[in-house]
């Protein structure tokens, strides 16, 4: 009947849409949202968001991540770290918002420095997606070559060629340390129980 006359329709003649509201062309049903290529239109973050990340950049695309570490050196004993964004950007990641406010103001010959709130938005997606990952970077502890000494000489089988004052000024750095760290840990467990 009628009903399956309309339904017909000629060869080459574009098919209606119920919605498409009448005899338009398709074009309008062609356009297509790219999901695979979507990006926010503006990575904001605030400078109170993650204050002691800074994004360095401008540097050469041949550095290592020794090369920027070796610029940034004299905040190693304190704590720092870098997570890389691409060739020629990186994130410093530093034990505290004063250390990195200080990485701002100083001078680097070969890098550029500026707080991520500032940065590139591959920078800022770098630092919201590694933000778990992005800690303060810790104080390294206090180390001593006398372990990696002994396994190395217990491993090869070889006599150790340090003397023996050497050996015993060694023992009693690392007797501090210890000592040291059992004080602080009492000290914070008296604090914690209100011991005076």
């Amino acid at each position: 009947g009628s009903a399956r006359r309309t339904l017909q329709r000629r060869p080459g003649q574009q098919p209606r849409h119920p919605l498409s509201g009448g005899d338009k062309s398709g074009s309008s049903l062609q356009h297509r949202f790219d999901y695979y290529g979507w990006q926010p239109t503006e990575l904001d973050l605030s400078d109170s968001e993650l204050p002691h990340v800074i994004e360095i950049y401008d540097f050469p695309q041949d550095f290592s991540t020794a090369d920027l570490l070796r610029v940034f050196c004299s905040y190693q004993k304190k704590g720092f770290d870098i997570q890389w964004v691409d060739d020629t950007h990186a994130l410093g990641i530093f034990s505290s918002p004063v250390a990195a406010r200080d990485a701002l103001s100083s001078r680097h010959v070969l890098v550029k420095t500026r707080p991520l709130a500032q940065g590139t938005r591959a920078a800022k997606a770098k630092a919201r997606a590694c933000a778990d990952f992005l800690q303060p970077a810790k104080e390294r502890p206090e180390t001593s070559a006398a372990l990696a000494r002994r396994l190395v000489i217990g491993a090869l089988g070889v006599r150790s060629n340090q003397s023996t004052a050497d050996r015993e000024t060694e023992r009693k750095k690392l007797q501090e340390a210890r000592e040291r760290k059992r004080l602080e840990n009492k000290q914070r467990e008296d604090i914690w129980e209100g011991r005076d």
